[in-house]
């Protein structure tokens, strides 16, 4: 559950504080990559921002009340909010009038998509989308600085750089298939590393890290939808380099920067 602070982005639509409750108003342009904060980046196991109006009457975000067993909740109690992928209910993270944080159903795969937000009844637009068979994006602590930490956990800051050669953690979305497979509705529970392992790659200033650097890649244990990269840096690593991961040509958003001196 402790991914939610993770998500790292701004509203740009006003919410609707007139008290009527009218049917959710969002569109295309208004559903970005959650991790990016960019549109039209999107994949299985990805998390997703809708922005817009009337999209809740209430605001919540998931706590432990509202997981039953091991299964996450596609409605956060008390909030009638549910958004269905290809009419699949997707798992919900956090609700406002103006914001819906929700998790890509992992079970898709990729092409179009139609998203629809409900509440309590009203439906909003059906959004055509495209899935990819992978959105790579780090989450960010803020517009340019991405959310690591040192290996022994304590977060990665200006005031706390990275050091070259040590064993950093990035935390990321939309990095594609694991094995074994993300389970719908459910939190990984072991490792699961990446399916597609030998071609995803971290770039620094532009230049591929050694592949034998990357310790591990894949889900975070105990948390849907969250994947971590497990980094040993180079000795040779540039300060505060742009940093950059996925594969082939498809990667992370550029301008996003690792402190480390």
């Amino acid at each position: 559950m402790a991914a939610v602070p993770l998500l790292a982005v701004l509203a740009s639509l006003l919410a609707d504080t007139s008290g009527n409750r009218g049917a959710p108003i969002y569109s295309a342009e208004s559903i970005a990559n959650s991790a990016a904060n960019v549109a039209a980046f999107y994949a299985a196991n990805t998390f997703v921002t809708i922005y817009g109006q009337n999209l809740a009457y209430t605001t919540k975000e998931i706590s432990l009340d509202d997981v039953r067993g091991q299964n996450l909740p596609t409605v956060l109690t008390g909030t009638g909010v549910r958004v269905l992928i290809n009419q699949i209910p997707a798992n919900i993270w956090y609700v406002s009038p103006m914001q819906v944080n929700l998790l890509i159903p992992p079970s898709l795969t990729a092409g179009p998509a139609t998203v629809q937000l409900v509440v309590d009844g009203l439906a909003g637009p059906a959004i055509t989308i495209a899935l990819n068979s992978s959105a790579p994006a780090l989450f960010q602590w803020d517009a340019s600085t991405v959310v690591a930490t040192h290996g022994n956990w304590p977060p990665i800051t200006v005031s706390s750089p990275a050091k070259a050669g040590e064993v950093i953690v990035l935390y990321a979305s939309g990095l594609g298939p694991t094995l074994p497979r993300a389970v719908p509705n459910q939190a990984p529970q072991g490792p699961a590393p990446l399916e597609h392992i030998s071609d995803f790659r971290v770039l620094l200033n532009g230049v591929p890290v050694d592949s034998r650097r990357i310790e591990y890649a894949g889900a975070t244990p105990g948390y849907a939808g969250l994947f971590q990269i497990n980094l040993r840096l180079p000795e040779d690593a540039p300060p505060n380099p742009e940093i950059r991961v996925g594969y082939g040509d498809r990667l992370s958003p550029a301008q996003r920067y690792l402190p480390l001196q």
